[in-house]
């Protein structure tokens, strides 16, 4: 099983050299996967979340791209109905053969109304829309792509029943985010679905978190090294690890999370 780690491309302490140094870090520290967040316009209803500056998915990644080496580069989630289907085939093409095949696009339906509705998007018609340039992604891959290449992987975001059906039918894994371990293998246990590649939190504690409502990925070293094998034993191919945690002065003090990544890192290369 593969570790990957959400980067965030927003907020007040977030800017090119620091994620330059989120990149260098990740790779670094062998993970392999960095993804970002995607807004386009910062309403606030976004803001409220994810602040300004946001630094818009596929520039971002394409400059990380030259940076990285190893580590894949992809989007938790992309929210499909903001751009054209044709545009998002051609980015993710471009990025994906200038990367040298490293891309991951996770979709999505996307939440914040305010931000459809000053894009001019249709909030009511989102999960028609997805569903709609999913097949147009699709189609436009297929005639595109050169021979012998990696058709890029999508992963599907979101949990309701729409959501699965259309990681059942569009996706190569479902990537649900910030999910209960018991939700998650209730959902595995009731659906044939491609693959499996949950995004979780990273909070990392000194003492054990005892609360029944834990989330996956919040506690002790001892307590996230068990979620993530109970991951495993799900049947994950990648975790993706979201050390971002709702407040906006967190992207000031990034040594928090890197060192609970370097943490993580460190025991799971010498786990049984």
């Amino acid at each position: 099983m593969q570790l990957g780690v959400n980067v965030p491309n927003f907020g007040p302490g977030t800017d090119p050299g620091l994620l330059r140094d989120w990149a260098r870090i990740t790779e670094g520290l062998g993970y392999d996967l960095l993804m970002v967040s995607d807004h386009v316009a910062v309403t606030p209803d976004v803001a409220e979340r994810y602040p300004e500056p946001f630094y818009e998915p596929f520039t971002t990644l394409s400059w990380l791209a030259g940076i990285t080496t190893k580590v894949r580069l992809g989007t938790t989630v992309l929210i499909l109905p903001y751009r054209h289907p044709l545009l998002v085939a051609r980015m993710a093409t471009n990025l994906d053969r200038l990367s040298g095949g490293r891309l991951v696009l996770g979709v999505g339906v996307g939440w914040a109304r305010q931000e459809f509705d000053a894009l001019g998007v249709p909030f009511t018609a989102r999960g028609r829309l997805t569903d709609e340039y999913l097949t147009t992604l699709r189609d436009a891959w297929r005639t595109d792509t050169e021979d012998g290449a990696t058709p890029i992987p999508v992963w599907v975001g979101g949990h309701s029943a729409a959501a699965l059906r259309r990681t059942a039918r569009f996706g190569d894994a479902w990537h649900p985010l910030r999910l209960p371990l018991p939700r998650m293998r209730t959902v595995l246990s009731n659906h044939s679905l491609p693959a499996f590649a949950p995004r979780i939190a990273l909070r990392l504690t000194t003492t054990p978190v005892d609360d029944p409502e834990r989330p996956a990925g919040v506690g002790t070293i001892e307590q996230i090294l068990d979620d993530l094998d109970q991951l495993r034993l799900l049947g994950a191919d990648t975790v993706v690890l979201d050390p971002y945690h709702g407040d906006p002065d967190e992207t000031r003090r990034p040594h928090t999370a890197w060192q609970a990544l370097t943490e993580v890192a460190a025991h799971w290369r010498t786990a049984p």
